[in-house]
C-alpha cells in the first residue's frame, strides 16, 4: 500500500480529516488527491461558534481567518441585530493547515476511477491504499430533491472605512430576482469586505458579468468606493426539500463518502463547515480505517443526519413551494422576529420542539391554500 488512506477530492470535508487525523493519529499515512491548484480552491466557510461545540470551536480556530461577535439582518419591513460569534475559514488557511499536517498533498491531478482501496489517476498512475475516502464534491442524484442557493462574491478594498461592526448576512431590501435574493457582507478588515449576491432559486445558472454588476451596484448604494477588487468567489450550493437518503448511497459506489458527495449540509442555509467537522471526528475515531468500517460509519451517519432534518426541508418546501419566487423574503423576514435563542439553535440544527412549533404558528406569510397544500403533501 502507498498509504494508509487517500482522500480523494482536496475541499473541506477531507481537508478537516486530514487535520483531525494528524492531531490524534499522527500515524496514519494519509494522501490527499486534488483536482484543482491548491487544495480549498477559493472558497470561504462560515458559521456560527454555536453550530460545534467549544472543543470543535478549539481545534479548528486556527482555520479561522475572521471572526465577530455579531451579526444582523434587514429586510424591507423589519432590522435586526443579533450578538452570537460568527466565523470564517478560507482557502488559504485551510491550505496552509494541511501542508503543515503531514498529509501526502497532490494537486493538479484527475482522478479517472476510484474504488475502495485505489485510485486511478488521469495519467493512468493508480495509488493504492487501506482505504479511500471519497469527498469530491456534490455529484447528481435524482433520489434527492435539490434546490440551488448560487452566488457571485467580490473581496474588494474600499477607499474609506465602511464603518460595519459585524456582519450583515442577509440583506433582502434589494429587489427581489430569481427567487429570494439578498446581499451577504462580510467586513474583513476596516476597508475589506466580502460582498456576495445571494439567491435561493430553482435553478442552478449563474451570469457572473450580471451578478457581478449588481455587487457593485450594491457597493455604490452602500456609499462606499472600491480601490481594487482583491478577488472573486462563486458558488452553487444545495438546499434541501426532499429525498429518499437510502437511495442516495444505493445508487452510488460502495466507497465512503464525506461532504457534498454524502449530503452532509445545512438544508436551509448549505452551510458544510460544521458538518465537516463531526465528519472529521467520526473518521479519526473509528477504531479501524478499514473500507467497510469507513463506509458502514460515514452511512450511518449521513442517514441518521438526514432523518434529524426532516422538519428543516419542510421549511424549505413553504419557501420553495408555498410562497412566490418575489415573496419568498417574507417567510424569513418573519422567521428573523422569532427569539434569538431559537434563531441560534435552528442554524445549529438543534431545534427544539417548542421551537419547531413557534417557528410554525401564526397566519403564514404565503398564500395559505398553497401552505396548506404543501402541508398536506408531507
Amino acid at each position: 500500500m502507498d498509504f494508509d488512506l487517500i482522500l480523494a477530492g482536496g475541499g473541506l470535508a477531507n481537508g478537516l480529516i486530514a487535520l483531525r487525523l494528524a492531531a490524534v493519529r499522527p500515524e496514519v499515512r494519509v494522501a490527499i488527491v486534488e483536482a484543482g491548484e491548491r487544495i480549498g480552491g477559493n472558497h470561504s466557510w462560515s458559521s456560527f461558534d454555536a453550530d460545534v461545540t467549544p472543543a470543535q470551536v478549539a481545534w479548528t480556530a486556527p482555520l479561522m481567518a475572521h471572526r465577530w461577535d455579531c451579526y444582523s439582518i434587514r429586510f424591507p419591513d423589519h432590522a435586526r441585530s443579533l450578538v452570537a460569534g460568527y466565523r470564517t475559514a478560507t482557502s488559504g488557511t485551510l491550505a496552509a493547515a494541511v501542508a503543515a499536517s503531514g498529509a501526502a498533498v497532490l494537486t493538479g491531478a484527475d482522478i479517472a476511477h476510484l474504488d475502495a482501496t485505489s485510485v486511478t489517476l488521469a495519467e493512468q498512475r493508480t495509488l493504492t491504499a487501506r482505504a479511500v475516502i471519497d469527498g469530491r464534491g456534490q455529484g447528481a442524484s435524482p433520489s434527492l430533491d435539490l434546490r440551488a442557493q448560487k452566488f457571485l462574491g467580490l473581496e474588494v478594498e474600499l477607499t474609506a472605512d465602511h464603518g460595519l461592526d459585524g456582519p450583515v448576512i442577509m440583506d433582502a431590501t434589494v429587489p427581489q430576482l430569481d427567487g429570494y435574493r439578498f446581499v451577504y457582507t462580510l467586513p474583513f478588515g476596516p476597508r475589506t469586505v466580502l460582498v456576495e449576491d445571494t439567491y435561493y432559486s430553482d435553478g442552478t445558472d449563474l451570469a457572473p458579468a450580471v451578478l457581478r454588476a449588481r455587487v457593485l451596484d450594491y457597493i455604490a448604494a452602500q456609499g462606499w468606493s472600491v480601490a481594487r477588487v482583491i478577488r472573486e468567489e462563486t458558488g452553487v450550493l444545495p438546499i434541501a426539500l426532499d429525498g429518499d437518503i437510502a437511495a442516495f448511497w444505493d445508487s452510488a459506489p460502495r466507497v465512503a463518502a464525506v461532504g457534498m458527495r454524502a449530503a452532509l449540509f445545512n438544508p436551509i442555509t448549505g452551510y458544510s463547515f460544521p458538518d465537516a467537522v463531526r465528519t472529521a471526528e467520526l473518521v479519526a475515531g473509528l477504531p479501524s480505517l478499514d473500507p467497510a468500517s469507513l463506509y458502514t460509519a460515514l452511512r450511518q451517519h449521513s442517514e441518521a443526519t438526514w432523518r434529524e432534518r426532516r422538519f428543516y426541508r419542510f421549511l424549505n418546501r413553504m419557501l420553495f413551494d408555498a410562497a412566490a419566487p418575489d415573496e419568498r423574503w417574507r417567510v424569513l423576514q418573519r422567521f428573523y422576529r422569532l427569539d434569538a435563542d431559537l434563531v441560534r439553535r435552528f442554524y445549529a440544527g438543534r431545534s427544539t420542539g417548542w421551537d419547531k412549533v413557534r417557528t410554525m404558528i401564526g397566519r403564514p406569510p404565503v398564500p395559505l391554500g398553497r401552505a396548506l397544500g404543501v402541508l398536506l403533501r408531507s
